[in-house]
């Protein structure tokens, strides 16, 4: 739960209580406690920010921490608002890796908990202890170990307040020879997080006159965002003496909930990287890029005061690929964001992700897990939706009644989405699609 989260009216609340008790049809067949129940739950979903130094607003590591805001917590779990991860149910890809959302038989277990009173429960029964790491530490350090390479930017100071600011740099990258990226994170050091909107880092080659030649995208980062998985037997390349090119956006202040409100000095912001053994790049066959794919010109946005705005998009390949993962960009206003792939030999549309509560707080690479990412034929067009509240009614508006237009700033908005796409061949994409096939059919045949 964010600072976004911390106060709600008693009004709110006694609706609430109407509104769960439909999500709780069985409390009166089974007793749920914090120690048989819910502990275990806040603690493997809740405590990693909800802690001691953590980025939460209030601690909730046991009973006495949990039972004052137990009605808050219900709420934020049945709406889905909490843990912070908006991608939708039901629709589309549901296998993600690194996916927060709690089950739907955990939300209903908080839901009814709290409908029963949020009893304590059996005090000899102990609740679990959560297994937590520094908050500092690198997010893949548990399964991967520490980065193999970290690069971090060039420090700057941030002030309280006043306007958006920009940091565009160079730093060299330290390797020697090709290699194959593992897994990626940006991570802004300590108070650093809370005004770093964005950084994103792209990787350049100093050319023999002196110039610097763009040779790709290495990652991006927005608020919230955890990191990225390259799946096994693919090369996302760091060429040999690459550079780092920096383009780092900071919001004096810090931006929405998590804001510090205070200066930060020696900001920095780096990239951890876990790369492959030398000479991986040879014996993976298909390449992966992430690029920015845009939905609408910038220069076209227009959001009216107290009005709503919709972009959309359509990209296509010319040979087959698969989408790896999908991560939708916007500012304040944007709330909602879809991705569809449509198929012009049938005429028909899949829907593979959709988000209706999306928030700029928590930016999210919805990793797709290998054996269910989306596979494109050559001439599937991919379609790119989002969608813009500029009303009261979205909580993270700062002014309703301005008119918002594209731009970098973070009162201007964005419209496009981050993919890491893998390019395939003819050969690739059959073996893949028969792969899944024979998968389905054994699934099938062992359930008769």
């Amino acid at each position: 739960m964010n600072k976004a989260s911390s106060l709600i009216g008693l009004g709110a609340l006694a609706i609430l209580g109407f509104q769960t008790q439909a999500l709780a049809q069985s409390d009166a067949d089974h007793a749920v406690t914090y120690n048989s129940d819910v502990g275990r739950i806040l603690n493997e979903n809740c405590v990693v920010c909800h802690r001691e130094g953590g980025i939460g607003p209030m601690q909730l590591t046991n009973y006495d921490q949990v039972r004052p805001w137990a009605p808050l917590i219900q709420m934020k779990v049945a709406d889905g608002s909490m843990p912070p991860y908006a991608y939708d149910h039901g629709i589309g890809i549901q296998d993600l890796e690194g996916d927060w959302r709690l089950d739907q038989d955990e939300i209903d277990t908080i839901v009814a908990w709290v409908n029963q009173g949020s009893p304590i429960g059996d005090p000899d029964v102990l609740v679990p202890v959560a297994q937590l790491s520094d908050p500092d530490e690198w997010n893949f350090a548990g399964e991967l170990g520490q980065p193999n390479l970290i690069i971090p930017s060039i420090s700057m100071d941030i002030p309280a307040n006043g306007n958006d600011l920009w940091s565009n740099h160079y730093v060299p990258s330290g390797v020697t020879s090709d290699r194959c990226i593992k897994a990626v994170q940006v991570k802004p050091r300590g108070d650093a997080r809370a005004v770093v909107h964005h950084a994103n880092s792209s990787v350049v080659l100093q050319q023999e006159d002196g110039s610097m030649e763009r040779y790709g995208m290495l990652t991006e980062y927005a608020m919230g965002k955890w990191g990225e998985l390259v799946p096994d037997g693919i090369c996302r390349t760091l060429p040999a003496n690459a550079q780092v090119s920096w383009s780092i956006h900071m919001f004096p202040g810090g931006v929405g909930a998590t804001a510090e409100g205070q200066m930060i000095k020696d900001n920095v912001v780096e990239i951890g990287l876990w790369l492959h053994p030398e000479g991986y790049a040879e014996e993976a066959k298909y390449k992966q890029d992430l690029k920015l794919y845009q939905i609408s010109p910038q220069n076209e946005i227009a959001i009216p005061p107290n009005g709503y705005y919709m972009t959309q998009a359509m990209h296509s390949f010319d040979h087959p690929v698969r989408i790896d993962s999908f991560q939708p960009h916007g500012h304040l206003r944007m709330n909602a964001a879809s991705l569809e792939i449509f198929y012009p030999e049938t005429g028909r549309t899949e829907p593979i992700s959709q988000i209706s509560k999306w928030s700029a707080t928590w930016h999210h690479s919805h990793i797709y897990q290998e054996d269910v990412a989306p596979l494109l034929p050559a001439g599937a067009v991919m379609l790119l939706k989002q969608w813009y509240d500029n009303t009261d009614a979205n909580p993270n508006n700062p002014d309703s009644d301005m008119w918002v237009m594209g731009g970098s700033r973070t009162g201007d908005e964005m419209t496009h989405a981050w993919l890491a796409v893998t390019h395939l061949d003819d050969e690739g994409y059959e073996t893949l699609v028969a792969e899944r096939a024979e998968k389905e059919e054994r699934s099938l045949a062992g359930n008769d």
